[in-house]
């Protein structure tokens, strides 16, 4: 199946974080469409799956503007200009948790919403873990939770434990570990 014809984008609004884009498409049949769309933005994010040597997952708790509540999810971020995203990833460690990994490992890509969304975050698996706090940009500290590997299924099922991207990064994770024999 071919990619629609561009025939025409146009910005129609625009924040300090967002931009949408109407796009005018010819599909393949000869459909024309117009969709909306919030375009990526050109900053790579990153997800972390912190474990520490005693199998426990290191989560955060913190503000959720998009819900307006504290929600249980996991480190997070955007690289800063000129760092790699395993830079960020060990950066964005120290800021939220206050730990570093001597070992890192990159796990998949994913897509957030591609219907409609140009995002993408990169998950880590952060191990061999040390004691680093960096200044973090959050308003607030975001609240350390030591989670059991072995407690997986109770959290990915709590009501607490919501966020897609964080169930995904953590549902990858395991699966790797199962398979290398790790934690």
């Amino acid at each position: 199946m071919p990619v629609p014809e561009i025939k025409e984008i146009r910005t129609i609004a625009k924040s300090r974080f967002f931009r949408i884009e109407e796009m005018d498409l010819e599909f393949a049949n000869g459909v024309e469409r117009t969709y909306e769309r919030l375009p990526g933005s050109g900053t790579p994010a990153v997800m972390v799956v912190p474990v520490t040597e005693a199998g426990e997952l290191l989560l955060i708790r913190e503000y959720a503007a998009g819900f307006h509540e504290i929600q249980l999810t996991l480190v997070k971020g955007a690289a800063e200009s000129g760092e790699s995203l395993e830079e960020a990833a060990n950066r964005e460690l120290k800021e939220e948790v206050g730990f570093g990994a001597k070992s890192l490992q990159f796990i998949r890509k994913l897509n957030l919403a591609p219907g409609h969304m140009g995002f993408t975050i990169n998950v880590f698996l952060a191990q061999g873990l040390y004691p680093e706090q960096l200044p973090g940009d959050e308003p607030e500290p975001p609240e350390v939770v030591r989670w059991p590997m072995a407690r997986f299924d109770e959290l990915i099922s709590s009501d607490d434990f919501r966020e897609a991207r964080a169930i995904a990064a953590l549902c990858l994770v395991r699966q790797h570990l199962d398979s290398t024999g790790g934690n």
